[in-house]
């Protein structure tokens, strides 16, 4: 049986975000996947690449699979009523919601991350209450139906992770040969643990302002959909 994968695409997202996981995800067996955004035109992510949707949020077909990128555009998209209420339509009957980084935040107000355990970018994960979810450490978090990646890069190991729970293990293995996804960055700054304290605080410097601002407007989209 074919099975449904949607993207929810939105202005200024993170392209690995989305195109890690579409990788992984358009390999397995029966997959049908689908790049949707509130209109077929071109969606800005933010390094450059225009994201080509493939179907408008109006006529997406019922999903197996609802996954939800993240990135600097999270702080419209989480205050747009047509992205939000696509996603808690969508995530109330999907088989799996998903997320990766930031996307997280658009999970949350819609009000699929109430009482779950969730991860998502390192210098997001204090918010993550205010959402009613609860932080767990890893790469990757399962709570039921409900899986989150942590920041960017995590969205392949958590595609691997969903491969394996719908074909298998041996299917998911053979995808991870098929991208040769054989990680071994040339630094060991992938995480705040391991990072050198210099690195550490100079990128803690520059989420500061972006999180308090990002509080701001996280509180104000929870507000809108109260």
């Amino acid at each position: 049986m074919t099975f449904h994968i949607g993207f929810v695409l939105f202005p200024n997202v993170t392209q690995l975000d989305f195109t890690g996981p579409l990788q992984v995800l358009n390999r397995l067996p029966g997959a049908a996947t689908h790049i949707l955004a509130k209109s077929l035109a071109p969606v800005a992510s933010d390094c450059g690449l225009g994201l080509v949707p493939t179907a408008t949020f109006a006529d997406a077909a019922p999903l197996d699979l609802l996954c939800v990128p993240g990135g600097f555009g999270v702080s419209d998209a989480i205050a747009d009523p047509d992205t939000i209420d696509f996603v808690r339509r969508h995530g109330a009957r999907a088989k799996y919601v998903t997320s990766v980084c930031t996307g997280a935040f658009i999970l949350g107000v819609a009000g699929l991350l109430r009482g779950r355990r969730a991860t998502t970018h390192w210098a997001y994960t204090s918010l993550l209450p205010l959402v009613g979810a609860r932080y767990e450490a890893a790469r990757v978090v399962r709570d039921g139906d409900v899986l989150t990646g942590a920041g960017v890069t995590a969205g392949i190991d958590f595609a691997l992770t969903v491969a394996a729970e719908v074909a298998g293990r041996e299917a998911a293995e053979r995808i991870q040969l098929s991208i040769e996804y054989d990680p071994a960055p040339p630094f060991a700054a992938g995480s705040p643990a391991r990072a050198p304290a210099a690195v550490r605080d100079k990128a803690n410097s520059f989420y500061a302002q972006r999180l308090a601002r990002f509080r701001g407007e996280l509180e104000g989209a929870l507000k809108q959909q109260s």
